[in-house]
């Protein structure tokens, strides 16, 4: 296979990835009625990390120290995304959830800055403003009170923005395999653990047919397929067209949302999310000016 069509299927398969993971919030938000969120993550993480580990079953003999405790601190950070970005689509609308999480995008050049000491173009500070309006338009009521749901909404975009600026600092060294399976079992044991203390007693009435396959999408299709994919095929591609192709997430979101959900979109919230994209766009084409700051 040439490097061209390497390429090419690479860009494709991150723009599947942004397919699956938008989809994937009607399929979360339907789910919520029957099957409570703690309990619904120790399910897609408890069957991505059995998959995912006996497929890759050979990377335990050669996994250093090193990948552990930076495997096991991506999973925290990515446990306490899934955590509130789940809780808070049961109080938000798929749509607003999925937008309202792509702030990561608009976060990832700032934390850059800190770790790496790289500083921001001025693109990105002002996307970062633009963002802010976004999630203005998005998020405030009549009466400027905030949704409980998109609170936690934007804590998932935080805890997001820090978990893929750790896989990018470490996974310079570190197998990404190796990361990608120890975040999976980390983000599995500690939903197994939160869950009967946050959720209760175990959700029986869960057990239907159409639960059942909306956790077979989230377990294999979205979390363990789209993380080796994403994993994989970011190797071959350039960092900002492929984190632009990944923020499409938010748009296949609200298009989810409003076909299978019936949601719909005010004009207030249309600004939001034009807003938004705006700001992912500068954000990520905006670069870094790659000066060092002591």
């Amino acid at each position: 296979m040439n490097n061209r069509k390497t390429v090419f299927l690479s860009y494709a398969g991150l723009l599947l990835v942004a397919i699956i993971w938008g989809l994937a919030f009607a399929v979360v938000k339907s789910a919520l009625d029957y099957m409570p969120p703690v309990y619904m993550m120790a399910f897609r993480f408890t069957l991505a990390a059995i998959l995912i580990s006996l497929v890759f079953i050979r990377r335990f003999r050669t996994m250093t120290k090193e990948e552990l405790r930076h495997g096991i601190t991506i999973g925290v950070f990515l446990f306490f995304g899934y955590l509130t970005q789940t809780i808070g689509c049961k109080y938000t609308t798929a749509g607003k959830n999925a937008f309202l999480t792509a702030l990561y995008i608009i976060l990832i050049p700032f934390l850059h800055w800190i770790f790496e000491k790289k500083r921001p173009s001025y693109r990105v500070f002002l996307a970062a403003l633009i963002g802010i309006t976004g999630i203005g338009f998005l998020s405030l009521n009549g009466d400027l009170s905030v949704n409980i749901g998109d609170v936690l909404t934007l804590v998932c975009g935080v805890m997001y923005a820090f978990q893929i600026s750790l896989i990018d600092l470490w996974s310079k060294n570190d197998d990404p395999v190796s990361l990608a399976i120890l975040q999976m079992i980390t983000s599995a044991v500690l939903s197994i653990i939160a869950a009967p203390v946050m959720d209760g007693g175990f959700p029986y009435q869960a057990m239907r047919t159409d639960v059942i396959l909306g956790m077979l999408y989230l377990g294999v299709l979205s979390t363990m397929v789209c993380f080796l994919l994403q994993t994989v095929c970011q190797k071959y591609t350039r960092p900002e067209p492929a984190s632009l192709i990944m923020s499409s997430e938010a748009v296949f979101g609200v298009l989810g949302s409003v076909i299978f959900l019936g949601e719909v979109l005010s004009g207030r919230m249309i600004t939001g999310c034009l807003l938004m994209t705006a700001a992912i766009v500068l954000a990520q084409t905006g670069g870094r000016t790659g000066n060092k700051e002591s």
